[in-house]
């Protein structure tokens, strides 16, 4: 048994001596060759930049060689036409945080390349591309480079993530302070319910003298220092900024009423009080006797430069109010139908008086609040 263990042990010894006397000693070099070839696209490819897409374009090159066998990591780089990537307008990582010879580019980063090459919108022109392999500090470009035919579409390649409203014209004035934030109500596109007076007005993506600048011409919202001009008497309006399609509109708001479904007709008016809020005092409220009961269902109906809107309940169909989440109240466009998507007033509300108050302020959902006096 004692020569049994001693046998192990040599074997053990003599495995770990040949462990360390086979391994090779690894030395750090960051020398490295550029990629050789560029395999695709080709050569002033054409793309039709579509950014609201799920299309994306594959640029791919053969792998650069590191000398110790270690990692290499690629840039591409991107410049103007006649550029030579000096001074390159864009530069992206390869996938898989550069480690593959490849990028996949979305529809949206070709437009910000093709934007930040000075291509305009609706209109086409070229960039180029070229690859550069990286080890450590040493970085080594390929001779090579490939031209890309970019067409851009309307709106913007920088989607603006917020919008704010300035200027004589409007409810805030010029103090940049005081400027008035916008709804996005999806990617790209804003919405605000405010008055218009004489004046101008600019949109600006921050509350900074730095900020952004946006006039409207013919509907088309542009980039620039010049106001967008307000004439006639003062209004309220719903306007709408897209940024997608640098588009905008601007809807007259020219009633809000209560609507009551049993009578199928408006029981008050409210009045724009400012700051996105319409308001009416000491509204009559008197439920619909119905055979089996008093009716108390109500929803709001807008008139519009476009013709009558309804705004109601998310809930096809309401309890009472009462005890209610503050969610109960939310405002969301609905159908003219007459009992759908109403809300129900406070019982204490019937042959008496109510406030009624609705804002479509930026900060929130739209909502509403009934009080009874």
């Amino acid at each position: 048994m004692r020569i049994n263990k001693i046998k192990y042990f040599l074997s053990m010894a003599l495995a770990f001596f040949c462990l360390l006397s086979c391994e090779k000693e690894y030395v750090f070099t960051d020398e490295l060759s550029a990629p050789t070839t560029l395999n695709g696209p080709v050569d002033n490819y054409f793309v039709k930049i579509e950014p609201s897409s799920s299309a994306s374009l594959n640029l791919s090159w053969e792998p650069g060689k590191a000398k110790d066998g270690g990692l290499v990591l690629y840039e591409v780089i991107f410049d103007e036409e006649g550029g030579d990537f000096s001074q390159p307008v864009l530069t992206f990582l390869s996938d898989n945080k550069g480690v593959s010879p490849q990028l996949t580019l979305s529809h949206k980063n070709l437009n910000k390349i093709a934007n930040a090459a000075g291509i305009q919108a609706l209109t086409t022109g070229k960039v180029k591309w070229t690859v550069a392999a990286s080890k450590g500090a040493n970085v080594a470009k390929t001779t090579m480079f490939r031209t890309l035919s970019l067409e851009r579409p309307m709106g913007f390649a920088e989607i603006p993530t917020e919008v704010y409203l300035t200027g004589t014209a409007t409810e805030g004035g010029t103090e940049i302070s005081n400027s008035l934030p916008l709804k996005m109500i999806e990617e790209g596109v804003f919405e605000i319910y405010t008055s218009l007076k004489p004046g101008s007005y600019q949109l600006i993506n921050k509350k900074d003298a730095s900020a952004t600048k946006f006039f409207i011409e013919n509907n088309i919202i542009k980039e620039g220092d010049q106001g967008t001009d307000v004439t006639g008497s003062e209004k309220v309006y719903r306007l709408t900024f897209d940024f997608n399609s640098a588009t905008s509109t601007a809807v007259e708001i020219k009633a809000m009423e209560i609507y009551m479904s049993a009578y199928n007709t408006t029981i008050g008016s409210l009045q724009y009080a400012g700051n996105s809020t319409w308001t009416a005092s000491q509204v009559p409220v008197v439920f619909y006797p119905f055979s089996w009961g008093r009716d108390e269902r109500y929803k709001f109906k807008i008139t519009t430069s476009e013709g009558v809107e309804y705004w109601g309940s998310q809930n096809v169909n309401n309890v009472t109010p009462v005890g209610a989440p503050a969610s109960y109240f939310y405002l969301i466009p609905v159908t003219s139908a007459q009992w759908d998507n109403t809300y129900k007033f406070n019982p204490a509300a019937d042959n008496n008086k109510v406030n009624v108050e609705v804002s479509f302020k930026a900060n929130g959902n739209y909502t509403h609040k009934v009080t009874t006096l």
